[in-house]
């Protein structure tokens, strides 16, 4: 890159640091809600509740901020699935209007159920995969 004439060199501290944490596998078991430095160890203690340390690798989880990264992509994908689903059962079938609230009520539920606690391992993995907050420590 060239300003105004002078030749400028990048930065010798800009190399990337051996990625010893991969993003893939850190999704892959967030999304297994495992711990995503062993893969084996539970990532929650319930439903949402993650642990402070894996119980097999003793990794500390207590960093992760997901907030409500998790309930905001739910609740994306769960309407993004429901919504064409619903007008195209509407338009095609014309079933009667508490037999389809209620179809899609439970869907629109066990569905987001379902994905919750995975996705909230997902932005947990993700967290640790690119050492943010508190997992930069390690």
């Amino acid at each position: 890159m060239q300003f105004a004439g002078t030749e400028e060199q990048p930065p010798e501290d800009l190399s990337l640091p051996e990625d010893n944490r991969p993003l893939k596998r850190s999704v892959w078991r967030g999304w297994r809600r495992r711990c995503p430095n062993c893969g084996s160890g539970p990532m929650f203690k319930s439903y949402l509740k993650v642990r402070d340390i894996c119980p097999v690798c003793h990794e500390d989880l207590y960093h992760h901020r997901a907030d409500d990264g998790p309930a905001y992509l739910t609740i994306l994908i769960v309407g993004h699935l429901m919504a064409p689903l619903l007008h195209t059962v509407f338009v095609t079938w014309r079933p009667e209007p508490m037999t389809l609230f209620t179809i899609f009520a439970v869907g629109c539920v066990g569905l987001s159920l379902y994905l919750l606690p995975r996705l909230k391992g997902v932005v947990v993995g993700i967290q640790w995969s690119r050492r943010m907050h508190g997992f930069a420590q390690a």
